[in-house]
């Protein structure tokens, strides 16, 4: 997953680049890069695995001089990358996941184009987009010859000198807004990143549309469609709580997601609620509201040195860091009956041996674990996150049930059935709590606000945009 930025200013535009791409840091932990056009395109890219993104551009914004810039924060990929073409010199970012990538390359190559960056094991996917899109009549062609052919998703963000184009994926899986502040024009993957910067949400792009910022304000070069299938991961975990997606606040949806939790939990009797910090937080909040039980903090994280262990690519790393984050605190742990609210169960490793191990090691009486959504069934195929099945742990507690692998899995997908709930019993075993109760899947889509056919279930359902059509 990555997370972009762009800004049109009146002057050097290199600092508030900085700030507002620095507030998308959630979103990945491998790579940062900044671009800005003055005379010419200056580009930056550093490895932020270790360090903040912000440590290492700080000492370059005396170096970068321009008006207008594009950054982005990714967890796989080297961006920006920088095309000198017959449209002239222009640097893209890009959010999402092509799963044509080879097919793709493969065929430009067969036509002379070459490739000089490389991905996750194959064609850098941001390289493979800028190439696609100079093979069009001009940019806006290009662009849209690239989404007709590219399979998954992709949003992105393309520095020109005529200004930032910005373009949102046919199904709108990842959102693009545009702010103002007086006469200095910003787009970006979350709202949070306006407000300390003073900007105001002006426009949200539709699936599919294409529009440029400059100097002159907003200029729509395509227009989108009304539908958008957006990423629902986005409001109960990956996406920042203060950002809206669609007009949505994504703290608020999990404040909604917890309570339903809680309107369904009736039949146990707790001490204190609790959530695995930081996504967990909102959603237990929302619980301990609408149960009336009080909300407590057995586990605090320790913020400066670690973030997310669900954006690294490496499985050692994830580990390490859901390890080392998590601080328990044995006086409030002792002797109580704990509810945990976690935004999701991926793999069950890390909520069973450096979450659940920590409560029970410090004395908890019961430990109740409530996730905000319904089990992950399938890795997702708009960006990079779980890529295999088998590493789900709904998936191989269904496989340990059938003794097989099995490509139906509708059963398991419906809470109301047998096997669904000999598959929440395994897991339940697996992670080593007292129970476990799943969100379901309309609870979800009622605390969005949305209509089903405008949210990507995918991940719990296996529904795509063409499905819910």
């Amino acid at each position: 997953m990555s997370g972009i930025f762009g800004i049109v200013t009146k002057g050097d535009c290199a600092e508030m680049l900085l700030y507002g791409t620095d507030y998308h840091t959630h979103l990945g932990t491998q790579y940062g890069g900044m671009a800005v056009y003055g005379d010419e395109i200056d580009r930056q890219i550093r490895d932020i695995s270790q360090s903040q993104f912000k440590s290492k551009f700080f000492d370059s914004l005396t170096e970068m001089k321009g008006n207008k810039g594009i950054g982005v924060i990714s967890a796989f990929e080297e961006q920006p990358i920088y095309i000198n073409s017959k449209f002239g010199p222009f640097c893209i970012v890009t959010n999402g996941l092509i799963e044509n990538v080879e097919e793709l390359s493969d065929m430009l190559m067969k036509k002379g184009i070459c490739f000089s960056e490389m991905g996750t094991h194959t064609t850098n996917p941001t390289e493979l987009v800028a190439k696609m899109i100079t093979q069009g009549e001009d940019l806006i062609d290009g662009m849209e010859r690239m989404f007709e052919a590219i399979e998954g998703s992709c949003s992105l963000l393309l520095l020109h000198k005529d200004g930032i184009y910005c373009a949102r994926g046919k199904n709108g899986h990842w959102p693009l807004i545009i702010g103002q502040k007086g006469d200095e024009w910003a787009v970006t993957s979350e709202t949070a990143a306006f407000s300390n910067i003073e900007f105001t949400v002006v426009k949200h792009l539709s699936p599919g549309e294409i529009t440029m910022i400059n100097e002159d304000g907003i200029h729509v070069q395509k227009e989108g469609k009304n539908q958008a299938q957006t990423c629902t991961f986005l409001w109960i975990y990956t996406g920042f709580p203060a950002s809206n997606y669609e007009l949505i606040n994504a703290e608020v949806v999990r404040e909604k997601c917890g309570a339903a939790l809680a309107r369904r939990d009736k039949d146990i009797d707790i001490d204190l609620v609790a959530g695995i910090p930081d996504s967990g937080i909102a959603h237990a909040i929302g619980y301990a509201n609408e149960s009336g039980k009080p909300y407590r903090r057995p586990l605090v994280k320790y913020t400066p040195g670690y973030g997310r262990s669900y954006t690294p690519p490496a499985q050692t790393t994830r580990d390490l860091i859901a390890k080392m984050k998590l601080v328990p605190v044995k006086e409030i742990i002792k002797g109580n009956s704990i509810l945990v609210c976690e935004d999701s169960i991926v793999r069950g490793t890390q909520l069973k041996n450096f979450t659940v191990k920590k409560l029970w090691d410090r004395g908890a009486k019961e430990i109740h674990v409530r996730p905000a959504c319904p089990p992950l069934m399938f890795p997702c195929k708009f960006n990079l996150s779980t890529r295999s099945i088998h590493e789900l742990s709904a998936r191989k507690a269904i496989f340990d049930i059938e003794g097989e692998d099995i490509e139906d899995v509708s059963e398991y997908v419906d809470h109301t059935t047998e096997k669904y709930q000999k598959m929440l019993e395994w897991i339940r075993k697996d992670i080593d709590v007292t129970t476990l109760r799943f969100q379901i899947v309309d609870d979800m889509i009622e605390a969005i606000g949305l209509p089903r056919d405008q949210l990507c279930l995918y991940c719990w359902t296996g529904e795509t945009a063409k499905d819910s059509k």
